[in-house]
């Protein structure tokens, strides 16, 4: 009789953990893909006529949503090869959408779209395009635009420097990067004056040093008759990185040339900023990870890490026992750059038998 109740004890005890791990599973992951890709305020407008067709004026929405989600991922020599992108795909790669807002104005529709992508979806089509991604990280850089005439030996900033004026003006959604400028200094004017003709060489030091900012872009426009030389000296990650670009004549006193202008340069930084935070795709880290499941606060933040993490291609639970979850992840990426990212999220891990158990004092 003993030992038939030892048995019903054990049984139920076991029914009890299978539950609570159940519980675990049902109330944590339910996709194992990682985040979306949220693309907001996409703006729809078109006359409200016979043949008006609500549907097609979403789609249109869905296109702008991508295409501007594409402005923000890859770097412009690869954006060609995801213009002819169907409808179709587009909308199989959707994971949720809602309208914001919709009106009517003088026979004028008026739409607002949310539209949120499968990040693991689009990642997919950008590898079988052999483009690799970028994280879409904001990144605000301290900016001096120097503009010199040649032909004068005269050197113009501030608001003496059409560029300085008209950079943050047209600003558009999918950039990645804030120019900060610097304020108006008689003393940092006087600094660039003296050394107007050594400004590739020159370090800007004395104007940087007032700014608590390390990363910065130094840009320098020479005008010498119809020809322009832009030196952009980028300085990131304790290295200077160095772009000379060469234009035809740009006409100054035409505003409609001069965003061109800009737009075409801020390209540049765009790019050299999207290529220092490449996604390597066809790399895909497979690990195993355990976590004891006795905490489910604890096991929802790390998958909300997870889930937030753009590196991260997939993860899922895979089994479960009485004491811990484990985890298959799918990491873009090196062993050592997923310890990185992790450690950075305060999660410090120990390999045991070829599964990565995290240490419960993380």
């Amino acid at each position: 009789m003993k030992f038939n109740s030892l048995l019903s004890n054990l049984k139920l005890l076991y029914i009890f953990f299978v539950f609570l791990a159940l519980i675990n599973i049902f109330f944590s992951t339910g996709k194992g893909h990682a985040k979306t890709f949220s693309i907001n305020d996409i703006e729809i407008s078109t006359p409200f006529e016979i043949n008006f067709n609500k549907n097609e004026i979403i789609d249109k929405g869905f296109v702008e949503a991508f295409n501007e989600l594409i402005l923000s991922i890859v770097q412009s020599k690869e954006q060609v090869k995801l213009k002819n992108t169907s409808i179709n795909q587009i909308k199989g790669m959707i994971e949720t959408f809602s309208i914001k807002e919709e009106k009517f104005i003088n026979e004028i529709y008026y739409l607002t779209l949310n539209v949120s992508f499968n990040k693991k979806n689009i990642f997919d089509l950008l590898e079988s395009k052999n483009v690799f991604p970028s994280l879409p990280l904001k990144k605000n850089f301290l900016f001096i635009p120097v503009f010199v005439d040649q032909n004068k030996n005269q050197v113009s900033m501030f608001s003496e420097n059409i560029l300085f004026t008209m950079w943050n003006l047209n600003n558009k959604k999918y950039r990645l990067l804030n120019y900060i400028l610097p304020t108006q200094d008689l003393d940092d004017f006087n600094l660039i004056k003296k050394n107007i003709n050594n400004l590739e060489t020159y370090d800007f030091k004395e104007i940087i040093s007032k700014y608590n900012m390390n990363d910065h872009i130094i840009m320098i426009v020479f005008k010498n008759n119809n020809k322009i030389r832009v030196f952009n000296k980028i300085f990131f990650n304790k290295k200077n990185n160095l772009k000379n670009l060469d234009y035809s004549e740009v006409n100054f006193d035409n505003e409609e040339e001069i965003f061109k202008f800009i737009d075409n340069l801020k390209l540049v930084h765009e790019d050299f900023w999207k290529s220092q935070n490449e996604i390597n795709t066809s790399v895909k880290l497979s690990l195993n990870i355990s976590i004891n499941n006795s905490n489910n606060i604890k096991l929802k933040k790390f998958e909300k890490i997870l889930s937030d993490m753009d590196l991260i291609y997939n993860f899922y639970i895979y089994k479960f026992d009485n004491k811990n979850n484990f985890y298959k992840v799918i990491f873009n990426g090196t062993p050592d750059k997923f310890l990185e990212v992790m450690r950075d999220e305060n999660y410090n891990f120990e390999i045991k038998n070829k599964i990565w158990v995290l240490n419960d004092k993380s």
